[in-house]
């Protein structure tokens, strides 16, 4: 189940995939199969090309590729995974972002 998305990122990473551009939407997360996870990141590209390769330089696997028919094919990224590829494409000011909104909101 994903929330904490706003409707305008949600947006730009369609449009920025639209345009053949590496994507990336990190939002709040629950699914039963990764306890302890609360936050993906989806990195997505519509030049599957580039995609792989992108995933491939990460040690992603092209089979690990969301396919979607919509035309938002993506990877996800959870865990210490997803923490560390932010960092290595330094955007790990998504995650934190994430980590600071939940701290505050459990004051």
């Amino acid at each position: 189940m994903a929330f904490g998305l706003r409707k305008k990122e949600l947006v730009e990473w369609k449009m920025k995939i639209d345009q053949g551009e590496i994507a990336f939407l990190t939002h709040y997360w629950i699914d039963d199969r990764f306890p302890g996870c609360k936050t993906v990141t989806k990195v997505g590209c519509s030049d599957m090309e580039k995609l792989i390769a992108w995933g491939e330089k990460h040690g992603l696997k092209p089979e690990w590729i969301d396919q979607r028919k919509d035309g938002y094919s993506h990877f996800d990224l959870i865990g210490e995974r997803q923490a560390e590829i932010l960092e290595k494409e330094q955007l790990l000011d998504q995650l934190k972002r994430l980590e600071m909104t939940r701290r505050n909101d459990n004051k």
